[in-house]
């Protein structure tokens, strides 16, 4: 079962100290200086926090007109079993089929499931983990948004002890269990079958560096090149946000190039997309002028004129292994795992220039 809810921002009109938005424990916190699971245990009169500090925290909390989200209390009275999953971009094949993965395993146990859109936003992000720590849920599954560098809010759910586990992009590699793809091995291959199908200038346009799915993928990349000793250029390489006027923009002017790009290989279905017009808009053949090829989902590739090569993953599966993973987690089980779903190139027809030689 998938709950979604809106969470309104508080906006006072009379207290001027009082903060724009409803007030959380991670407010209470920084203002403290002191974690959001102290906040919480003060709040509660526990014997494990000093007299002092739970009068602080009370008086803060009053001042500034903190409110126990309803809701949440009454979801911890009656102790249910609710995971959270933040999700950078709902809208999506991907993340929509790996949330029916993890729904899938969930209502399997006995769970159910509350998800939130990031909008590919740190700050929506932020949010989103806020509003799941004040409903109590029993533990959360993410996935960075494009956004985001600072991991401060998932330090601090490590630090209060609430299982997590991020599938696709990561962070604290250290702390929390992570579902991800092979896309160095799918990004070589898919490389390696465009040079064995006659293309030479490799294009490859993919999202914010500092993600480690897209290093994983460059990477793969860069590496069928270096093997077949096809010299790097740096022009090729575009890592930019993950939008699909962005990446329209850049691939159409890899395109107007003088010495253009003969094949693209995309780091998702919305570059691949934006690919797929830019070469269309410049009255380009595909395959025979510009090859194509990207990480997408089966629906997608096989209902476009021509059909795509893909690099697909397995995305209902990856959301069955994360939650797998974090109900281990939270039956006990505190062993940091990586877990690797394969993906599998599907040859179609934007990709192959002419038949590999001796077929």
């Amino acid at each position: 079962m998938r709950f979604s809810w809106f969470f309104p921002n508080f906006a006072p009109d009379k207290q001027d100290d009082m903060p724009k938005h409803r007030t959380s424990l991670k407010d209470l916190a920084q203002e403290l200086g002191v974690s959001i699971a102290t906040v919480s245990r003060a709040l509660h009169s526990s014997p494990e926090i000093g007299k002092d500090m739970q009068q602080r925290v009370k008086d803060l909390a009053k001042r500034l007109n903190y409110r126990p989200n309803p809701f949440a209390q009454s979801l911890r009275k009656e102790a249910p079993k609710v995971i959270g999953v933040v999700v950078p971009n709902l809208v999506t094949h991907y993340y929509a089929a790996v949330l029916d993965g993890i729904e899938d395993e969930a209502r399997q146990t006995g769970y159910s499931v509350i998800s939130a859109n990031t909008h590919e936003n740190c700050l929506d992000e932020q949010q989103a983990i806020d509003n799941f720590i004040d409903l109590h849920v029993v533990g959360i599954i993410a996935c960075l948004a494009q956004s985001t560098t600072d991991y401060s809010h998932f330090e601090e759910i490590s630090d209060m002890g609430i299982p997590l586990v991020f599938f696709g992009r990561t962070c604290l590699p250290d702390k929390f269990s992570s579902v991800t793809a092979n896309g160095d091995e799918a990004a070589q291959k898919a490389t390696q079958h465009l040079i064995d199908t006659g293309s030479r200038r490799i294009a490859f346009i993919g999202g914010p560096n500092h993600l480690d799915m897209v290093r994983r993928r460059k990477h793969g990349y860069l590496e069928a090149l270096r093997d077949n000793r096809i010299p790097v250029d740096r022009e090729l390489v575009v890592c930019d946000n993950i939008d699909f006027e962005v990446a329209l923009h850049n691939t159409v002017a890899l395109l107007q190039r003088p010495n253009r790009p003969d094949a693209i290989i995309a780091f998702n279905d919305i570059l691949l997309f934006a690919a797929f017009n830019a070469i269309k808009q410049q009255g380009l053949r595909i395959p025979e002028d510009v090859a194509l090829i990207g990480f997408t989902d089966d629906v997608h590739a096989r209902y476009t004129t021509p059909c795509l090569s893909a690099i697909e993953d397995q995305s209902f599966k990856m959301g069955q292994t994360a939650c797998r993973l974090l109900l281990r987690n939270i039956g006990g089980d505190t062993k940091v795992r990586k877990e690797i779903v394969p993906q599998k190139l599907v040859i179609r027809d934007t990709s192959a220039k002419r038949k590999p030689a001796g077929t």
